[in-house]
């Protein structure tokens, strides 16, 4: 899943319970999420989402942030430090595209 929205309430509401329930429930073997543009700033401005993004990892989602996003924002190592994997994406995503795995996008 790609979160790259400013809005909170779409990622409280639907985004995060998918993507956990997707991982924890079974519905996919592997689910990413990666956090996009000004996703990557609310993850760290805001301790409730940041909770969110944690409990995702807890449960074995892997979450990603884009490193030219995040380095833009000034936010890469902090990103890092609560362990989300900071990479560039954009190659990252179309492999996966070509291995045939589905994108969401909030």
């Amino acid at each position: 899943m790609i979160l790259s929205s400013a809005d909170t309430i779409v990622h409280r509401e639907l985004s995060f319970p998918y993507s956990y329930n997707s991982k924890t429930r079974g519905w996919m073997d592997q689910v990413r999420v990666i956090l996009w543009g000004p996703t990557e700033k609310i993850v760290l401005e805001d301790l409730d989402f940041q909770e969110q993004v944690r409990l995702l990892m807890d449960a074995g989602v892997e979450v990603y942030a884009c490193k030219a996003c995040s380095d833009n924002f000034g936010v890469s190592e902090k990103l890092a430090e609560i362990g989300i994997d900071v990479r560039y994406v954009g190659t990252f995503v179309t492999e996966m595209l070509k291995e045939g795995w589905y994108q969401l996008t909030f």
